[in-house]
C-alpha cells in the first residue's frame, strides 16, 4: 500500500505508527502473538515490558528486542493470582518511569472440550486469566492514562467469541466477556483520552496451537484466506490499534481471522 502513497503521505503514515517514547506492557509475551507484538512495538520505538511466567522465555524475547536495537524488560507474574496481577501493574509502572502508555491484554488460556468434562478448576483458571486479570490491570493502569489524557488499551479476543462452536464454551465465553469489557471501557475511559479496542484473531500458528496440526489447518480452511495466520499478522493489527494511526478508532473489535466471522 505504501508504494501507492506520495512521499508526504508515507511520512505521515509512518509518523502515526511511530511509538517512540511510549511504554507498553504486553501480557503473555513470551511466545506466539504476544512475543510477535512485543518485538513489533519495540521496533516502532516503544519501551516494551514483556510479561510471562517463564524467565528464560521472557529473557529470550527481551534479547530479540535488544538485538534489533529496541528496549525491553521482562516482568514475571502469575495472572491466576490477583495479588500477582496488581504487583505486575506496580512493577510495570516502576520500570516505565512512572507510566504505562499502552496495555496489550494478550495473555490467555484456552482449554477446549465438552462442557460436561470441564472441571471447576478449569473454569476458575480460564476466567481468572482471561477476564479477571485484564479487568484488574485496566483498573490499576487506566486511571493514570486518563489523568494524562492519553493512552491505548488493546484486548486480544478470539473468533469463537463471535459465534458458537462445539468445545469452545468456556474459552469463547471468557473472550466474549473481554469484548464487552472493551466496549464498556471505551465508554468509561474514552472521554478522558484513553482508546480501548480489541482484535479478534482466527486460527494462528503458534507454539500453543502446534499440537492441533491438521485440525488447525482444517479450521482455517473455512475462512476465505484459507490458511492459519502468522503471529506477526495479528501483531500488526494490535500495533495499529495501539498507535495514533487509529486515533479515531474507539470501542472496536477488529476481526483478524482471514474473513471467517464475515463469511
Amino acid at each position: 500500500m505504501t508504494g501507492m502513497l506520495s512521499p508526504q503521505a508515507k511520512d505521515n503514515l509512518m509518523g502515526a505508527l511511530d511509538l517512540t517514547g511510549r511504554v507498553a506492557l504486553v501480557t503473555g509475551a513470551t511466545s506466539g502473538i504476544g512475543a510477535a507484538t512485543a518485538v513489533l512495538l519495540a521496533q516502532r520505538g516503544a519501551h516494551v515490558l514483556v510479561h510471562g511466567r517463564s524467565r528464560s522465555l521472557g529473557e529470550s524475547v527481551v534479547a530479540a528486542v535488544r538485538g534489533h536495537g529496541g528496549t525491553a524488560d521482562f516482568v514475571a507474574a502469575d495472572l491466576r493470582e490477583a495479588p500477582s496481577v496488581r504487583q505486575l501493574a506496580r512493577r510495570a509502572m516502576d520500570l516505565g518511569g512512572g507510566r504505562v502508555d499502552l496495555l496489550v491484554n494478550n495473555a490467555g488460556i484456552y482449554p477446549l472440550g465438552p462442557t460436561e468434562k470441564t472441571t471447576e478448576n478449569e473454569v476458575d483458571a480460564v476466567y481468572a486469566v482471561n477476564v479477571k486479570a485484564p479487568f484488574l490491570l485496566v483498573a490499576e493502569l487506566a486511571p493514570a492514562m486518563a489523568e494524562r489524557g492519553s493512552g491505548a488499551i488493546v484486548n486480544v479476543s478470539t473468533m469463537v467469541a463471535a459465534f458458537g462452536m462445539a468445545g469452545t464454551a468456556l474459552y469463547g465465553s471468557s473472550k466474549a466477556a473481554v469484548e464487552l469489557l472493551t466496549k464498556a471501557w471505551a465508554a468509561e475511559y474514552g472521554p478522558r483520552g484513553v482508546r480501548v479496542n480489541a482484535v479478534r484473531p482466527g486460527p494462528t500458528r503458534t507454539e500453543g496451537t502446534a499440537g492441533m496440526s491438521e485440525a488447525l489447518d482444517a479450521l482455517a480452511a473455512q475462512a476465505p484466506v484459507g490458511r492459519p495466520a502468522d503471529p506477526k499478522e495479528i501483531a500488526e493489527a494490535i500495533a495499529y490499534l495501539a498507535s495514533d494511526a487509529a486515533s479515531f478508532v474507539q470501542g472496536a473489535v477488529l476481526p483478524v481471522d482471514g474473513g471467517r466471522t464475515a463469511v
